[in-house]
C-alpha cells in the first residue's frame, strides 16, 4: 500500500461565512504539548477561558463555557437543556440559521410557534411583543447576526421585553461575538452562543456559551432529563465548575486555541475591534456597490462582518466563486436559502477584518466579473475602498 504525501494543502484566503483565518498565534498556541484533561495546570487554563469568555460576553454568569463541538452544538445545548415536552417556544425566524432553530426547538417536544420576517429583514418589538402576548413561551429563540442574509437584529431591549410575558432569550450570536457589540447582562439575555471560528480567529470546534441564573433555574426545575446526555449542563457544569468531575475527554489544542483567540480579543479591545470591523465593512461595501452589487440586507441593519449581496444578472454564481478559489485563493460563500445561487457572503471576521482582505478579495472580483461579461468601470471597486480609508 503507498503511503500518502504529506498534507500540504494550496494557501486559502479564507472569506466566506465562516470559518475565517485563525490568527497566527493561535495556530502557534495549538502546538503547546499536550497536558491531561484531568491535568491541575489544564484545570487553570479552564478556568482562564471561562473568565476571558465573560469579558467578551459582558458577562458575569457563572455558567460560561466552550462547548466541545461547532456553533450548532451550542445552539443544541441551550435549547435542549430549556425545553422539554409540552414547553411551548417561540422562533422568530429571518433566515437560515432560525430555521434550524425552528428544527432543534420541535425536536425537544416543545410546541414551537414560529414568526418569520422576510429574508434581508429583522423583527420590530411590536411584532415580538404581539407574538409574546399571544403565546406566553417559555423561550424566545432568535438569530443576533443572521449568517445567510447578513441582518443584525437589534437585541438591545429584546431580553426586558421577554421578561415582561415570562419568557427566556436564547440567541445566537455565533457571527456576532468577536466582531459587533453583544452585551449579555445589559440586554438582559438567558442563553446565548457562538463558535470559536468566527470573530474570535480560531479554527472550528468549540461554541462558548453562556447561561443567566434566570436559565439555570429553569434547567434545575426541569420535570424531565435534558434530551442529550452530552449537552446536558447539570452534567458539564460539573467539568467545567468548581468540581471539574470527569464529564468527557476536552479538546486540549483547542482550549489552547480559544484561550489564546480571547486573549488577542482582550488585548485589541472590544470597543476597538468592534470599530476596526465597522471601518472594513464600509470600505468593502463601497467597492461592492462600484462593481455594480447590492447587499440582500436592509440597509440600517447590515452586519459589518458578514457581507451578503445578490450577484449582478447574467453573472454565474459557481464558475465565478471556483475561478476566484482557484486562481486567487479566495473563498467567498454563496447563497442558502432563498438567496441560493443569487447572492454571495463575503466574510471580514476577526483576523481577517482588514485593509489587505478588503483590497484583494475587491480586486480579484473585478477581474472574475470582468471575464462573466460584467461591464465594470477598471479599478471601481478597489478606488472606492480606499477611498474610504483615505477618509480615516
Amino acid at each position: 500500500m503507498s503511503i500518502l504525501g504529506q498534507l500540504c494543502p494550496a494557501p486559502r484566503l479564507l472569506l466566506g461565512p465562516g470559518p475565517s483565518d485563525a490568527h497566527p498565534r493561535v495556530l502557534t498556541a495549538m502546538t503547546t504539548p499536550l497536558l491531561g484533561h484531568l491535568d491541575p495546570q489544564f484545570m487553570d487554563l479552564m478556568f482562564e477561558t471561562q473568565e476571558m469568555c465573560r469579558q467578551v460576553y459582558r458577562t458575569k454568569n457563572k455558567m460560561t463555557l466552550p462547548i466541545s463541538a461547532t456553533g450548532t452544538a451550542g445552539m443544541e445545548t441551550c435549547l435542549v437543556n430549556l425545553l422539554e415536552p409540552g414547553d411551548k417556544a417561540v422562533c422568530a425566524t429571518m433566515g437560515y440559521f432560525g430555521n434550524r432553530m425552528v428544527e432543534i426547538a420541535g425536536r425537544t417536544g416543545a410546541q414551537v410557534t414560529r414568526i418569520d420576517a422576510p429574508w434581508g429583514k429583522v423583527f420590530e418589538l411590536d411584532q415580538l411583543r404581539d407574538t409574546l402576548k399571544a403565546v406566553r413561551p417559555k423561550v424566545l429563540a432568535l438569530v443576533h447576526a443572521e449568517t445567510s442574509t447578513g441582518a443584525l437584529q437589534p437585541m438591545a431591549e429584546v431580553g426586558k421585553l421577554a421578561h415582561e410575558f415570562g419568557a427566556l432569550v436564547v440567541a445566537d450570536a455565533v457571527t456576532s461575538v468577536g466582531c459587533t457589540p453583544v452585551e449579555v447582562d445589559a440586554w438582559e439575555l438567558d442563553a446565548v452562543f457562538t463558535c470559536s471560528q468566527k470573530g474570535l480567529g480560531c479554527p472550528p470546534g468549540l461554541s462558548p456559551v453562556t447561561m443567566s441564573e434566570r436559565a439555570m433555574d429553569a434547567i434545575k426545575n426541569r420535570k424531565t432529563k435534558c434530551q442529550s446526555w452530552y449537552f446536558d449542563l447539570s452534567l458539564l457544569g460539573t467539568y467545567w465548575g468548581g468540581d471539574r468531575a470527569y464529564h468527557h475527554t476536552g479538546p486540549i489544542s483547542m482550549v489552547y486555541a480559544l484561550r489564546e483567540g480571547l486573549r488577542i480579543v482582550l488585548e485589541e479591545g472590544l470597543e476597538t475591534r468592534w470599530a476596526r470591523h465597522q471601518r472594513n465593512h464600509l470600505a468593502l461595501k463601497a467597492g461592492l456597490e462600484a462593481l455594480g452589487m447590492q447587499y440582500t440586507a436592509d440597509p440600517k441593519h447590515q452586519l459589518p462582518q458578514l457581507n451578503a449581496v445578490r450577484i449582478p444578472a447574467g453573472v454565474d454564481d459557481l464558475a465565478c466563486r471556483k475561478r476566484l478559489l482557484n486562481e486567487f485563493g479566495i473563498e467567498i460563500g454563496g447563497g442558502l436559502g432563498d438567496f441560493k445561487g443569487v447572492a454571495w457572503r463575503i466574510g471580514l471576521m476577526g483576523h481577517n477584518s482588514k485593509p489587505s482582505s478588503v483590497l484583494l478579495v475587491l480586486g480579484a472580483l473585478e477581474i472574475v466579473l470582468k471575464g462573466a461579461g460584467a461591464k465594470i468601470e477598471p479599478g471601481a471597486g478597489v478606488a472606492a475602498a480606499e477611498g474610504v480609508y483615505a477618509k480615516g
